[in-house]
């Protein structure tokens, strides 16, 4: 009897499990949100480039390192859709301003959350509200498809329900799509709705409350050099400067993009062959 009664006891747990304890915070500057079971786990290093590395985006990395930093002082801030042309350091940038206001002095926690995890956002906020800290929610290349829902748990994470948005909480997202949905989801709704305007509205309108829109857009080939040589002046690499352009040309010619992907693609191959090691 009493094997049977565990039994049942853990399969009620499994359905309802005790509220999940918050983390020691304090044991790192960034974490992962997980679910099933929800839990965040510390990240030891973060994968990020310099602020100084990254090329062609000086506006965009001016205001959204003001922003962040006013954020983390306890200031008002602005959440953040960085959207635009794939591989411009869209989601670099946002680590990378973390790591610079950590740098000043600033204390401030860096959560990423997944897009298909949005339906738990509501759980994750009210970890967070209860915490002293202050936190960046992070989610990248986020998207939604025609018949995707998540993008109703977003709103959560924007306007917070009755309760608000927590006040220690802002969420930085990118995105390749400036309103976040594939245009012809758009153009489908206006043409079969009932209420074309209506229907459009709702779609669009989460956007629309992001505070701060941060274009990104394809570098010039000026640009897309000027990232390689500032990877090879970071790493102690010397190449001859006709050689290396002659090769860096090239390389996204044969490529068909120009990008900071494909500028640090390049400085990969170019490390390599060079015996460089990249930290």
């Amino acid at each position: 009897m009493s094997a049977a009664l565990q039994r049942i006891a853990a399969a009620l747990e499994r359905m309802a499990p005790a509220p999940m304890q918050a983390p020691d915070f304090d044991a790192a500057d960034a974490f992962v949100w997980h679910v099933a079971p929800d839990r965040l786990e510390p990240v030891a290093e973060v994968s990020r480039v310099d602020l100084g590395l990254l090329i062609g985006v000086d506006r965009s990395r001016d205001t959204l390192l003001t922003n962040t930093e006013q954020f983390a002082r306890g200031l008002p801030a602005n959440n953040a859709l960085l959207w635009g042309a794939r591989g411009m350091g869209k989601s670099s940038l946002v680590k990378a301003v973390h790591a610079e206001v950590l740098a000043r002095g600033q204390a401030l926690k860096i959560v990423e959350l997944q897009r298909e995890d949005l339906p738990s956002v509501s759980r994750l906020l009210n970890l967070l509200r209860r915490s002293r800290h202050r936190f960046l929610l992070f989610c990248d290349d986020l998207s939604f498809s025609n018949d995707d829902q998540h993008y109703k748990s977003l709103k959560a994470v924007l306007d917070g329900g009755i309760e608000g948005r927590p006040e220690n909480v802002l969420f930085y997202a990118t995105s390749n799509r400036r309103h976040l949905m594939p245009r012809d989801m758009i153009e489908n709704e206006r043409s079969t709705a009932i209420n074309p305007s209506e229907a459009v509205e709702e779609k669009v309108s989460l956007s629309d409350r992001f505070g701060l829109w941060l274009g990104f857009h394809p570098c010039t080939q000026d640009d897309y050099l000027a990232m390689i040589d500032g990877y090879c002046a970071a790493h102690g690499l010397s190449v001859d400067r006709d050689v290396l352009r002659a090769e860096a040309i090239e390389w996204q010619a044969t490529r068909g993009a120009r990008s900071g992907r494909v500028a640090w693609q390049f400085f990969v191959d170019l490390a390599g062959r060079h015996a460089v090691r990249i930290p």
